[in-house]
């Protein structure tokens, strides 16, 4: 289970600094960013952009560009849904759709119950798949009971972090 601290600038500049000198530098920091804080705080374009001597608008280009990296704190879990095709041969749009019916979850963009659910195109799971993720678990083989209890399982925790 993720669990990630409070936007802290010291922290922020430790895991920039740590990195820096790293070939492709950005990736490796904006994703240790994502990992310790659940998102990039726009606070870090400044320092990421100095560290690495380009501009701003690069860092805030990468950060937008990847779907990955959020730009504010997580208000709950998430969970990703395969809508690839091995996945979609095997259902998943109807779990879309599912989900968006029985739960009001509005697929990539916002929540409900503190789920939010995001497409993905490929977990490496497909010969059983449809698949989602969630919190570095796959969960494989889903119909709509099992992305049900899935949903209710994230929505509880959700709720037990509020």
């Amino acid at each position: 289970m993720s669990v990630h601290v409070a936007w802290d600038e010291r922290l922020a500049r430790e895991l920039i600094d740590e990195r820096a000198g790293l070939e492709g530098a950005m990736l490796p920091i904006l994703h240790a960013l994502q990992k310790k804080f659940g998102y990039v705080d726009a606070r870090a374009v400044a320092p990421i952009a100095k560290a690495l001597n380009i501009s701003r608008a690069e860092v805030f280009g990468t950060i937008s560009f990847y779907h990955d990296f959020k730009r504010q704190p997580p208000m709950g879990g998430t969970i990703k849904l395969c809508r690839a095709e091995a996945c979609q041969a095997r259902g998943a749009e109807s779990l879309a759709e599912h989900l968006e019916q029985a739960h009001g979850v509005k697929i990539d963009g916002g929540y409900s119950n503190g789920v939010s659910v995001e497409t993905v195109y490929c977990l490496g799971n497909c010969a059983l798949g449809p698949n989602a993720l969630h919190d570095g678990e796959i969960f494989g083989r889903l119909d709509s009971q099992g992305l049900d209890d899935l949903y209710a399982s994230v929505a509880r925790k959700a709720g037990e972090r509020a």
